[in-house]
């Protein structure tokens, strides 16, 4: 299994805080990998480092073969590098057809409006929006826009996806309906890095999990072996919310 997203001694510092030092992992073609560690382990940085946000000190950024280090977002989106947001802002005054349609026009292929539309219709259907998309998205749910955001990502077409917190102030059953629309993402072939915090989410979809702490990589590994790794129980605070969600049949 080749690697789609190579990241190679990546390192940030904003004034006298290391945000990131060091990190390197990879993302094969095809593979969900979670991203996990305490509040400000580092974790949206190395996304905005990832997808053009940031430019980082120093390290490298390696998409599909290609050196990707600091080029700007709208280029990573036309490499194949979508990101679905934790804080969502869709366009507001659009509807859900329309806002998909931005995301496939300004995606990998800059389609034209009538390739588009298909294009997000196909995107919001996959993502359980098929019945809203003349809604205004300004007026579906907290759910409903967490889908949008997502589908709007889809819509871009891309070969990995940046899931940031998808999950964050979902109702359990939207959180168990949200799990199953990942997988069929990936069942599509595209790849998958997440950053969550829902943990019966994380470690029932990722294939690897890699936790940061203090913007370093403490460890990696499978979700049973990362659940049971005690550098990672000290620094959830001895949370065995990990280990049980491990645990439980996937």
């Amino acid at each position: 299994m080749s690697a789609i997203l190579e990241v190679a001694d990546l390192s940030k510092r904003f004034g006298g805080l290391q945000a990131v030092s060091g990190l390197s992992f990879s993302v094969n073609e095809g593979e969900i990998v979670g991203l996990i560690g305490p509040n400000g382990a580092g974790k949206s940085t190395v996304f905005n480092l990832i997808n053009g946000v940031y430019r980082p000190d120093s390290g490298r950024v390696v998409f599909a073969g290609r050196d990707i280090t600091g080029a700007k977002p709208y280029e990573m989106a036309h490499c194949g590098i979508a990101r679905a947001h934790q804080i969502v802002q869709p366009l507001l005054g659009l509807t859900v057809l329309e806002n998909c349609t931005v995301g496939a026009c300004f995606g990998r292929y800059n389609l034209p409006m009538s390739q588009a539309r298909e294009v997000a219709r196909e995107a919001a259907g996959m993502t359980g929006l098929a019945d809203r998309l003349g809604v205004l998205a300004g007026s579906l749910t907290t759910a409903g826009k967490k889908r949008l955001e997502l589908a709007r990502a889809l819509s871009a077409q891309p070969l990995l996806l940046l899931l940031d917190e998808v999950l964050a102030g979902l109702n359990p059953t939207e959180v168990e309906r949200m799990i199953d629309t990942v997988r069929a993402i990936r069942g599509r072939g595209i790849s998958i890095l997440m950053v969550e915090h829902v943990m019966r989410a994380i470690m029932s979809l990722s294939d690897r999990i890699i936790v940061l702490n203090l913007g370093s990589k403490l460890t990696e590994g499978r979700p049973r072996e990362v659940a049971n790794d005690p550098a990672v129980i000290t620094a959830y605070l001895g949370d065995s919310n990990l280990l049980a969600e491990a645990e439980k049949p996937q």
